[in-house]
């Protein structure tokens, strides 16, 4: 399934993130809001389990998520999306994977993985700003589940219509959650219209 928000701080945050001018102050802290409202979306149906809690005025029953999450960011532009999320959820845990594309093949390489021997975590958010040719997203769901990971959702800024066939090719069974979906990848594989380059405009390098 392919979650597109229709929430109006995304839509307006979104343009004002895709601005050509804007700083990458600015754009670093648009990916963080972002990133809070999309996974917001995405862990809606998160488990529950009933507790017993006392108010300052009586007992009452409560309820504690089930699930433990991890936060999977591709380095590099997904880092921009983690401190907003583990806010929100503080006890989640991070691992990083990091791959980039290659410039003449347009395939992911993986040059750096951390995660445990062993799943230490019931839900894994994979996080990248681009879903574009889908590479790096199906390379991580590949790495992921060959990890033991069995509940997997993808949240990004922007997707293309040729990332969102190839990672729904590869993973048919992991949820993509999106702020919006874009027209369609150019000769170098950039989403347009997009935003340009995230990890450049996030850190000050394009």
């Amino acid at each position: 399934m392919v979650y597109e928000s229709q929430h109006p701080l995304v839509k307006h945050k979104l343009t004002l993130l895709r601005n050509m001018n804007t700083e990458p102050k600015k754009f670093r802290e648009l990916v963080r809001e972002l990133a809070i409202l999309l996974a917001y979306e995405a862990t809606a149906d998160l488990s529950l389990k009933p507790i017993t809690v006392a108010s300052p005025l009586a007992e009452t029953v409560g309820n504690e998520l089930v699930d433990k999450i991890g936060l999977i960011p591709i380095l590099r532009a997904g880092l921009g999306m983690v401190e907003g999320i583990w806010e929100m959820m503080p006890g989640a845990e991070v691992w990083h994977i990091g791959l980039y594309r290659d410039e003449t093949t347009l395939q992911p390489v993986s040059y750096y993985n951390k995660l445990p021997t062993l799943p230490t975590v019931q839900v894994c958010l994979v996080l990248d700003p681009m879903l574009a040719t889908g590479g790096s997203a199906v390379a991580t769901c590949n790495i992921l589940k060959e990890w033991g990971a069995n509940r997997i959702k993808f949240v990004g800024l922007l997707a293309a219509p040729e990332g969102i066939n190839a990672l729904q090719t590869a993973h048919p069974d992991v949820p993509i959650h999106v702020a919006q979906i874009d027209e369609r990848l150019n000769d170098a594989a950039y989403i347009m219209p997009g935003l340009g380059d995230a990890g450049d405009r996030q850190f000050g390098t394009g």
